[in-house]
């Protein structure tokens, strides 16, 4: 099951980040401008971006904050207790993943 999800998400950040090259090679081809539909893509796709970053920090929060209060109120329950557990770390990850996708993209881009 976890080789399935890492293949999962290695398979998306690997297409996200070629489809991201393209459209930066495609930008910079001949030095003859940048076409419209190109640049608007390109607009598109740092709108999403920064909208994407502006969420992420919020909504990490809230999950956070949910599983440690499902920890602390759950009287002694273990399944309870597992769940707020896992609710924690996979919003860090996912926090933590979000960040790195952005990271990477500006790595990209500022090497092309």
């Amino acid at each position: 099951m976890k080789k399935t999800k890492i293949k999962f998400y290695i398979n998306n950040i690997l297409i996200l980040s070629f489809t991201f090259l393209i459209f930066t090679l495609v930008n910079n081809t001949l030095g003859l401008g940048t076409p419209k539909l190109v640049s608007t893509m390109e607009k598109a796709f740092e709108n999403i971006e920064s909208w994407l970053i502006k969420l992420a920090t919020p909504m990490a929060a809230v999950a956070v904050g949910s599983g440690l209060f499902m920890q602390k109120f759950s009287f002694g329950d273990e399944e309870k207790i597992r769940s707020g557990k896992k609710l924690v770390k996979t919003a860090l990850f996912s926090y933590v993943f979000i960040l790195a996708i952005d990271l990477v993209l500006s790595a990209i881009q500022s090497l092309i």
